[in-house]
């Protein structure tokens, strides 16, 4: 009888913590969800704004003061998607003051005219409300890590439409090479009820039609010469980024002279190209390069003004600019080797965000939540390759690789 007993407490010990992570991954899921559409809306709002009227680009100086101010204000300088994956790490706290900033500043940056994507505010608005309704549940903390990425994974699916994407990549991004499989449950719910409540409120999300060419060696090998050159891509996004914010900090230490000089150069560049192209995200132009279609120097631009961008201290994201490279890239140099130019770019995009944020079993589903299940292994391989060859380079400076990417070997270094 007393096994018996044991046996049931067991049982019931497993049916309780499924349960608690259901509950807790769906209702953090479906406020994020909510808060994550609302901010897809924002931004969309912006840019249909900025673009219907262009003038709106020479107040970027003026939107940039105001980020500065407000970040100055409640002490938040400093505070950004380092500081989420940082929490899961050591524990420490998101402060709560990151959702509406970085929702106020990336509306902004995005109205006004700079480069930079949405991630960025997903998982900072995201990681501010998981933990945030872990707190008000009271969860203790080794479940309060798991509440956050709960939150990273629903804004993240209400925002791009990617439910397993975004489950994988809040897993994967924060330690790279060991997966917190106890957030599988928690995550997957909380990316479910995300999605679910961006698609109630009308968001449709993020697919592109590609021609996938059978499987055969040659492809395969002009695949690998794409993936190659696109993990040096990432490599001088990944670096240009950090080198212009420590340049930008060292030359310009006051917050808002440095973002005043940095919307000037923006604004010269973007008049000087003749072409808001590369403001915004630049969804439309992924989708050009998709269909086979993109400018020689498009991503080069692109990766220079999200650089000066988020370097002189505007809000926003990395992963969807790194997107924008990549398609453009692949796109021109896939049609250079011989690859159709729109399955070029869908490898690009997927190969510089891979070695990018140094999540390949992430980057591989997303070749398949935005192109379909197509050839897999093109894609699969296109992300193996760039990140080994990306080397230990990452977005996230706080992004931890605990296993080497040559040998069996525990190196536990961050990204660089």
């Amino acid at each position: 009888m007393e096994r018996i007993k044991k046996r049931a407490a067991h049982i019931l010990t497993y049916a309780a913590a499924l349960v608690k992570w259901m509950t807790v991954g769906a209702l953090v899921g479906g406020v994020g969800g909510l808060v994550g559409s609302l901010f897809h809306l924002g931004v969309n709002y912006a840019t249909g704004v900025r673009e219907a009227h262009p003038w709106v680009l020479y107040l970027l100086p003026v939107g940039g003061l105001v980020i500065v101010c407000l970040y100055r204000i409640t002490k938040m300088e400093g505070k950004g998607t380092n500081a989420v994956i940082e929490s899961v790490h050591f524990g420490r706290e998101v402060p709560i003051w990151l959702v509406p900033l970085i929702f106020i500043g990336t509306v902004i940056t995005h109205l006004c005219g700079g480069s930079a994507g949405r991630e960025g505010a997903a998982l900072q608005i995201g990681g501010g409300i998981g933990y945030g309704t872990g707190r008000l549940l009271h969860l203790g903390e080794k479940d309060l890590p798991l509440a956050t990425l709960c939150g990273m994974s629903g804004v993240f699916a209400a925002l791009f439409g990617t439910p397993l994407t975004a489950t994988v990549f809040a897993l994967e991004v924060i330690s790279v090479g060991v997966l917190y499989y106890a957030g599988l449950i928690p995550c997957i719910t909380a990316s479910m009820m995300g999605y679910l409540v961006s698609s109630l409120m009308g968001i449709a999300p993020t697919r592109f039609t590609v021609t996938t060419p059978a499987l055969n060696g040659w492809t395969m090998l002009l695949v690998v010469i794409l993936a190659l050159l696109c993990a040096l891509v990432s490599i001088l996004f990944c670096r240009g980024l950090h080198l212009a914010e420590h340049l930008a900090e060292k030359y310009f230490k006051n917050a808002y002279v440095r973002i005043l000089a940095g919307a000037a150069v923006i604004v010269g560049i973007t008049l000087l190209l003749g072409t808001t192209d590369y403001n915004g995200a630049g969804m439309h132009i992924i989708e050009q390069a998709v269909a086979g279609q993109a400018s020689p120097r498009a991503w080069l631009w692109k990766l220079l003004l999200t650089v000066l961008t988020i370097a002189c201290g505007f809000k926003g994201g990395e992963v969807v600019p790194s997107f924008f490279i990549g398609a453009t890239f692949g796109c021109v140099v896939g049609a250079f080797l011989g690859l159709d130019p729109g399955f070029a770019a869908a490898v690009g995009l997927v190969a510089v965000f891979c070695g990018a944020v140094n999540c390949p079993l992430a980057s591989v589903i997303l070749s398949v939540e935005l192109f379909g299940s197509g050839d897999l292994l093109y894609f699969a391989m296109a992300c193996a390759i760039s990140y080994l060859a990306s080397g230990y380079c990452g977005l996230y400076s706080s992004q931890t690789i605990l296993y080497s990417k040559l040998r069996a070997e525990f190196i536990n270094v961050h990204t660089k």
